[in-house]
């Protein structure tokens, strides 16, 4: 396999399906199934999800509340949501862990590098929710920072589009995808694939990222084994456009 240990990123508005707010069944469904299809292949599989489709600190302080507290209220969010993956994991076979940054040992372990570590080697799904634990710092920062200190191979940020293009491709026909493309590239054309902490986190621990289309059944596995979908982010390499 191309990687054995991956943190898997996804978003919380990635679980509303079709709905507006809240949490789609069948989404949460599928995403379960196909991350029992990459564990059955053997590979150590990290997971960090956000909360937005729940609640999001910066909208609660464009509406005038305190931001520190905001943020906090969405990590309690990104945890309902590894609940209820958790949960779904469970109902098709998975052996899971969930643990939080924020102590609630009722419902998670507290995060300790080494018994997450030691979790993956077990062939568990470890599934980091609260974010980094701390105001201001996002979940893709809580992300980047977890595989960092679980030494994760990739970071594989699952979306609703297969990959990074030079405009939205939901809004731009003419944009093009990107094959893959260096973090420098990134930077110089102002691309958003995650916010600039984290990134620089993956760009100075030379952490490949992955972006790919999460909703479409059956990539996670073919990515897992070794075909070239979505877009790869690296370090010093040629930008490739499809």
């Amino acid at each position: 396999m191309k990687y054995k240990r991956i943190l898997l990123k996804l978003s919380g508005e990635s679980l509303m399906g079709d709905k507006q707010f809240g949490i789609d069944n069948n989404r949460i469904a599928s995403y379960a199934k196909q991350i029992k299809e990459v564990c059955d292949l053997g590979i150590q599989v990290a997971i960090v999800i956000g909360g937005g489709n729940i609640f999001r600190g910066v909208q609660a302080e464009e509406g005038g509340m305190d931001r520190t507290h905001g943020d906090y209220m969405g990590m309690l969010a990104t945890m309902i949501n590894s609940m209820a993956l958790q949960s779904a994991l469970e109902v098709v076979g998975s052996k899971t862990r969930l643990m939080s940054a924020i102590e609630m040992r009722e419902i998670a372990e507290p995060f300790v590098r080494r018994r997450a570590v030691s979790h993956l080697e077990k062939g568990r799904v470890v599934i980091f929710g609260a974010g980094t634990g701390n105001p201001y710092f996002t979940t893709d920062s809580a992300a980047s920072l977890r595989a960092i200190e679980i030494t994760a191979d990739v970071i594989l940020k699952g979306t609703r589009v297969d990959g990074i293009y030079t405009a939205d491709p939901l809004k731009d026909a003419n944009a093009v995808k990107y094959n893959r493309i260096s973090f420098d590239d990134v930077y110089e054309k102002g691309l958003k694939i995650m916010d600039l902490t984290a990134f620089t986190l993956c760009k100075e621990n030379d952490l490949p990222i992955v972006v790919f289309d999460m909703d479409t059944p059956g990539t996670l596995k073919r990515i897992m084994e070794g075909e070239e979908l979505g877009t790869v982010v690296q370090g010093e390499i040629t930008e490739l456009v499809k």
